[in-house]
């Protein structure tokens, strides 16, 4: 390429020390993920889900502290339907007399509140949940590999699908070696992650393919980077505005969508990281080319190639 085509940034030159960084923080997290496991929260090891309603709306904080001063441990509370209705779920085994001790522990406090409702929960529906949430996400990687393998071509379907996992899989890491509580929030937030990531990973792509078929001169090295230029602005973008709604949410949202949301936190820093270096280096590494992306040419059209026009999405940004 011409000295005026070169850009500033060489995002490829720094392949091989983006490779080592994701394969350690694959490899460590596939690690924690051996030795420490999952915290699973109540959906998945079972429970007792206790539901009050209060004369006058309580102070959640303040439901915590004497829960947690009466000796329970492992519990969730959170207003459901109403400022006046809170739901406690714990750990604790499901017993007759549970329920009536919550009252009787937040009664003490001078509140007035009444038992509306309590059931427990086995762990036989957790176990059952762990395996429908692997199979979820399991599906939703091979839905990808087909999709991408369709729409574009089969190297770029393995550059899709192998940052996804990489992302999943760090996201578990870090739960993994913080002890935080996984939960069918953080599950949703696992999928949300996948479509966030692969939206990401899309836009490259597509510019990447379009740029094999424009681009006359320049190794696969020089038109990666020149893609990856032209599409970093929008990947900082909508990464730094989903970023700020992420962190109001974990600091304002309260206790109910706090992993949620730092799941979603740490997903969309990998996720916009590997969109750019797992997926570009898999394309690399597999030696997409040229003649993979050509457009097959047309019966009664002179010429051997047809190029087709970028979006014109694509051409605004």
């Amino acid at each position: 390429m011409s000295d005026d085509q070169k850009q500033a940034f060489d995002f490829m030159g720094f392949r091989k020390i983006a490779s080592a960084i994701s394969i350690i923080l694959v490899v460590a997290s596939i690690a924690l993920l051996g030795m420490r496991g999952l915290n699973f929260g109540m959906d998945f090891t079972g429970g007792t889900s206790v539901e009050l309603e209060y004369a006058q709306a309580p102070q959640l904080d303040e439901v915590r502290s004497t829960l947690t001063e009466a000796g329970y441990d492992q519990f969730v509370v959170q207003n459901f339907g109403a400022d006046t209705i809170v739901l406690v779920r714990l750990s604790e085994s499901g017993n007759d007399q549970l329920a009536p001790e919550i009252v009787d522990t937040l009664s003490a406090t001078g509140n007035e509140l009444k038992l509306i409702s309590s059931e427990f929960v086995g762990s036989q529906v957790g176990d059952e949940l762990k395996e429908d949430s692997g199979l979820a996400l399991l599906l939703a990687l091979v839905v990808v590999l087909i999709y991408v393998g369709m729409r574009f071509q089969f190297k770029f379907g393995i550059a899709s699908v192998v940052p996804l996992a990489h992302d999943v899989i760090i996201v578990l890491g870090v739960f993994a070696l913080f002890q935080w509580t996984f939960d069918l929030t953080v599950l949703a937030a696992l999928l949300a992650i996948i479509g966030y990531s692969l939206n990401d990973t899309i836009v490259v792509a597509d510019r990447i393919r379009e740029n094999f078929r424009k681009m006359r001169v320049g190794e696969s090295w020089d038109i990666i980077n020149e893609s990856i230029h032209q599409t970093i602005a929008r990947t900082i973008n909508t990464s730094g505005t989903t970023l700020v709604v992420l962190l109001a949410l974990y600091f304002l949202g309260g206790e109910a969508i706090n992993k949620f949301a730092l799941a979603l936190i740490i997903g969309v820093v990998v996720g916009t990281y590997s969109s750019i270096y797992v997926s570009a280096n898999l394309l690399m590494v597999m030696g997409v080319s040229r003649e993979d992306l050509m457009v097959p040419a047309k019966e009664g059209v002179e010429g051997s190639e047809e190029e087709e026009q970028p979006p014109e999405w694509l051409n605004r940004m």
